[in-house]
C-alpha cells in the first residue's frame, strides 16, 4: 500500500522533463545510438505509455471545460480515468458541506441513482479527511472497505487506488479506481490519477457552484409561487394545511405540524399535523420543543431528539414513527410577537442545516402575513355574527339608534323588558314613540350627543304607554357610538331590569342562607370586593371514590352525588354556612364570610358533626338498598385569607385563598393517614366557644409549611356504639402522646396498647403503636423530634 500527498499541480516529473526541453532531432539519434534493441524496445514501450497519459490529461482539459453540468460532467471523467488507469470501473465522489456528505451521481457498473454517506465513511472518506490519496493491494485486508455492495451486486473488489480532488490545496471530493486489468496499482497510476484530478478539479467546483446557484433559482421561484397561493387563501384551516404541505416541500422533509397560540388558554394548538390526521393537538405553550421555541423564541435545530430532554419520545412510540431530526422555528406577527410555531420533521438528506433555517424562515415571515389576514378575516367575517350574538345572549334590553335617533337593532330581551315587540320600534324615531312619554330619556340622549360621555338613570320609571300600569323599573344607561376614527354614528341604550333582584336572590339562595344573600344584595359590589379577614374554611370528601365510581357506573355515580350533596348542603346551611364550590366529589364551604359571626369555628365544626351524623343515616338507607355506604374525611382551619371575588372579567366565583385554604384541604387527607375523620388545626380548636370532644391528635408539619402546627379530632359525632369507653380512652391517650414526645417510648407503647384493648379500632393509637415500636428497635438521636412531616396533600 502506498500513499502521495495531494497537489493542486501536476507532479509528472517525467512530463515536466518533456515539456521542459526541446529535443531535436539529433538529440533524439545520439540517444537511439547509444541504446541497444531490447533499451529500444522499452523506451517506445515508456513513451508510449507516456503519451497515453499525456493524452488523458490533455482529454480532461478539453472535456470538462465545455459544460456546466454534473450529469454530464462525472460520467466524461469517469471513462477518462477508468480508461487512462486500464481499470474495471470508477467513480467520482464529490463533497456536499451542507450535509457534510460524499456523493455521487456516477458509479459505472451500478445504478446511476445518487449515493450518499458521511464524509469520514469507508476508504472513500479516509482518502477525503485525511486529504491523503492511497493505493490498496487488497481491498478485502482493509478494515475501511465495505463488502456489502460486493455481496449484494455479485462483483468482486480487489485492488483500489483513491485520491483526493483539490483545488487550491483543499479538498473538494475523491476519485476511486477499481481493479487493475492486468496487475496491480502503481505510484505512477496513483501521480496520474492525482494530475487527472487536478485538471478537473476547477470544472467540478464551478460546476457544484452552478448547480448550487440553478437550485436556489428554483428555489426561490417555487418559494415564491407557494408563497402567492397562500397570501390568496383567507379560509384558517385550508390555510393552515396549505402552509404545512408547503414547509414540507421547500425543506424535502417528511412532514409538518404548524402550531398556533391561543391567548386564552396560555396553549399551543393545531388542527393539522401531518401524520396525525386532523385531530387537534393542544398543550401548554412552554412544554417541549415546540413550546420551547415559542416562549425563548428561537430556533431549535436537532439533529438527535432522542439525546435531548425536551423531546416527548411517547408520540413516535404510538405511532410507530422515528423522529431522525427536528426544525422547530417561531412564527413572529409584523409587531415582533410570537403567534406560533413552525415544526418541520425528518429531512430526506441529513439533518437540517444553516440553508433550511433561512428558508424556512422567509417562508415563516411570510405565513405570518397570511395567517394575520385569514385572521383578520375571520374576525371581521365573525364579527357581525358575534355581535349579533352578544344581542340575543343580553338579559338587558339593547336599542341602537342611528344619529336621527331611528332605532336600527333591538335586541330579543327589549321584548321582555320593554313589554314591547322589536319590529314595532325598529326604523321609527325614538323620540317621537317614547320621547313625550319620557322628556328624562330625551334629555339624556341630548346629554350624550352634547358630551359624548355615557350617561345613567338608575330606578328610573320608563312609560311604555298612557297607562298608569304599563311601565317598568330599570337602570337605563345611554352610550355614544363611535367610528374608527371616533366620529359619532349614534347611541346605544342598555336598559337593566331592577325586577331581576328577585331572580338574584332566587340564584343566591343556592350558595348561601337567606339571610347572608339579603345582606349582600343590601350592601352591593363593596361586600363582594377583595379584603383580608380571619375565616373558617372546611374541606369534605368522599374516601374511595374512584373505584366506587368505577363499580357503579356514571348515572348512577350522578344519582349518589346529588343524594349526598344534597344533605350535605342543607347542613352547611343549617349553621349559616357558604357554599364556596364543589370540587369532583368534595365540598369547599365557609364560615365567617363575608361577614363574621365570631362563632365561626364552632358553626364548622358542628357542620362536620352533623355531616357524621347525617352521612350514618343516609348509609343505613343505602345499606338496606343493598348500595355501597359511602367514608367521608373532613378537615377544618381558621385563619388570616383573602376574601373576594376571583376570576377574570368573563368568569368570577367568591372565594377565598390563603393557607389555611390549603391548610384545611390538607387536614382532610391525613384523615386517611391517622383513621380519623374530622381534624381541625390548632387555631380552630382554640376558638371553639361550644364544649367540644376532641383530643389533641400530633403536631404535624403539612407540605407547604415551615412550622408545625397542632392537630385535632373531633369527636363529639360518636356515640357509646361506635366508640366505647371513650372518656377513658381520651385519658389514656394523652398520658401516651405525652409519654411519646418526652422519648419515653415504652410507657408510651403500654398506653396506646391499653387504648386499643378498649376501642381496637383506633386509628391514631395504631399509628403511635407503630411508632413506638419502630423507636424502640431503632432509638432515634438527640435530633429527634416529635413532629410529623406530611408530604402528601
Amino acid at each position: 500500500m502506498g500513499t502521495a500527498k495531494c497537489s493542486g499541480t501536476l507532479d509528472l516529473e517525467i512530463v515536466q522533463k518533456v515539456f521542459a526541453h526541446r529535443l531535436q532531432q539529433g538529440d533524439l539519434d545520439h540517444i537511439l545510438r547509444l541504446l541497444t534493441a531490447d533499451d529500444r524496445d522499452e523506451l517506445l514501450t515508456k513513451v508510449g505509455t507516456l503519451l497515453g497519459r499525456v493524452s488523458a490529461l490533455v482529454e480532461v482539459s478539453h472535456r470538462v471545460h465545455d459544460t456546466l453540468s454534473l450529469e454530464v460532467l462525472l460520467p466524461r471523467l469517469m471513462a477518462i480515468v477508468t480508461e487512462a488507469l486500464d481499470a474495471d470501473r470508477s467513480s467520482l465522489f464529490l463533497y456536499d458541506e451542507r450535509t457534510d456528505e460524499l456523493y455521487s451521481r456516477v458509479a459505472q457498473g451500478a445504478d446511476s441513482n445518487e449515493l450518499r454517506f458521511p464524509a469520514g465513511s469507508g476508504i472513500a472518506g479516509a482518502v477525503f479527511r485525511g486529504n491523503r490519496a492511497t493505493i490498496i493491494a487488497d481491498a478485502y485486508a482493509d478494515r475501511r472497505f465495505n463488502r456489502d455492495i460486493d455481496q449484494r451486486t455479485g462483483y468482486r473488489t480487489r485492488n483500489i487506488i483513491c485520491a483526493p480532488i483539490c483545488q487550491n490545496g483543499v479538498p473538494i471530493g475523491v476519485t476511486q479506481v477499481l481493479n487493475k486489468r492486468t496487475g496491480g496499482f502503481s505510484e505512477d497510476d496513483l501521480i496520474l490519477l492525482q494530475a487527472l484530478g487536478s485538471q478537473a478539479a476547477s470544472a467540478l467546483a464551478n460546476a457544484q457552484l452552478y448547480e448550487r446557484a440553478e437550485e436556489a433559482r428554483l428555489e426561490q421561484s417555487r418559494l415564491i409561487e407557494l408563497t402567492k397561493d397562500i397570501s390568496t387563501e383567507l379560509q384558517l384551516d385550508t390555510l393552515l394545511e396549505k402552509i404545512v404541505l408547503v414547509a414540507t416541500d421547500i425543506l424535502h422533509a417528511d412532514r409538518s405540524t404548524l402550531f398556533l397560540y391561543d391567548e386564552r388558554t396560555h396553549e399551543l394548538w393545531s388542527r393539522i399535523a401531518q401524520g396525525l390526521g386532523k385531530t387537534e393537538i393542544r398543550f401548554p405553550a412552554n412544554l417541549g420543543i415546540a413550546g420551547t421555541a415559542f416562549t425563548k423564541g428561537e430556533t431549535i435545530n436537532i439533529a438527535d431528539p432522542y439525546n435531548d430532554d425536551r423531546f416527548n419520545p411517547e408520540v413516535d412510540r404510538k405511532t410507530g414513527y422515528r423522529t431522525r431530526n427536528i426544525l422547530c422555528m417561531p412564527i413572529v406577527s409584523k409587531d415582533g410577537h410570537s403567534i406560533g410555531v413552525m415544526q418541520v420533521l425528518n429531512k430526506s438528506r441529513g439533518p437540517f442545516n444553516d440553508e433550511d433555517e433561512s428558508r424556512l424562515r422567509a417562508f415563516a415571515a411570510q405565513a405570518s402575513v397570511a395567517l394575520e389576514n385569514a385572521r383578520l378575516f375571520e374576525e371581521v367575517l365573525n364579527a357581525r355574527n358575534y355581535n349579533e350574538s352578544i344581542l340575543r345572549s343580553l338579559t338587558n334590553a339593547v336599542v341602537t339608534l342611528d344619529n336621527d335617533d331611528h332605532v336600527i337593532k333591538v335586541n330579543e330581551a327589549a321584548q321582555q323588558v320593554l313589554h314591547v315587540d322589536p319590529d314595532a320600534l325598529v326604523g321609527k324615531s325614538l323620540r317621537q314613540t317614547l320621547g313625550p312619554l319620557n322628556p328624562w330619556l330625551v334629555a339624556s340622549l341630548d346629554k350624550v350627543r352634547r358630551t359624548g360621555r355615557n350617561d345613567l338613570a338608575v330606578d328610573a320609571t320608563l312609560h311604555l304607554s298612557r297607562k298608569e300600569d304599563d311601565s317598568v323599573s330599570v337602570n337605563l344607561g345611554v352610550v355614544p357610538m363611535l367610528d374608527i376614527h371616533d366620529h359619532p354614528i349614534g347611541t346605544m341604550l342598555v336598559a337593566e331590569d331592577i325586577g331581576k333582584e328577585k331572580r338574584l336572590r332566587s340564584t343566591m339562595a343556592r350558595y348561601m342562607t337567606k339571610e347572608v344573600a339579603d345582606r349582600l344584595i343590601e350592601q352591593g359590589e363593596s361586600s363582594l370586593g377583595g379584603a383580608s379577614q380571619e375565616v373558617t374554611i372546611l374541606f369534605s370528601d368522599i374516601r374511595d371514590f374512584t373505584p366506587l365510581a368505577e363499580s357503579l357506573g356514571p348515572r348512577e355515580t350522578v344519582t349518589m352525588l346529588n343524594e349526598y350533596f344534597s344533605e350535605m348542603v342543607d347542613v352547611v346551611f343549617k349553621h349559616g354556612g357558604i357554599l364556596d364550590k364543589y370540587i369532583g366529589d368534595s365540598i369547599m364551604a365557609l364560615f365567617g364570610a363575608p361577614f363574621p359571626t365570631g362563632r365561626d369555628a364552632d358553626q364548622a365544626v358542628a357542620v362536620a358533626n352533623d355531616m357524621m351524623r347525617a352521612l350514618a343515616l343516609h348509609n343505613a338507607q343505602r345499606i338496606e338498598l343493598g348500595k355501597h355506604p359511602i367514608r367521608i374525611g373532613i378537615g377544618i382551619s381558621t385563619g388570616e385569607v383573602i376574601v373576594g371575588n376571583i376570576g377574570s372579567p368573563r368568569r368570577m366565583d367568591y372565594t377565598v385563598i390563603g393557607d389555611s385554604v390549603n391548610l384545611a384541604s390538607r387536614l382532610e387527607s391525613a384523615n386517611k393517614y391517622y383513621g380519623t375523620s374530622i381534624l381541625i388545626c390548632d387555631n380552630a380548636a382554640r376558638q371553639l366557644k361550644d364544649v367540644t370532644r376532641t383530643r389533641e391528635l400530633d403536631l404535624l408539619r403539612v407540605k407547604g409549611k415551615l412550622r408545625p402546627v397542632a392537630i385535632h379530632e373531633v369527636l363529639d359525632y360518636h356515640h357509646p356504639a361506635t366508640f366505647p369507653q371513650l372518656d377513658r380512652v381520651l385519658l389514656e391517650f394523652e398520658q401516651g402522646v405525652q409519654c411519646y414526645r418526652n422519648r419515653e417510648f415504652r410507657r408510651a407503647l403500654d398506653r396506646f396498647e391499653t387504648v386499643l384493648r378498649a376501642h381496637p379500632v383506633d386509628g391514631p393509637s395504631l399509628v403511635y403503636r407503630e411508632r413506638c415500636q419502630d423507636l424502640i428497635a431503632a432509638p432515634p438521636d438527640d435530633e429527634w423530634t416529635p413532629v410529623r412531616i406530611l408530604n402528601t396533600k
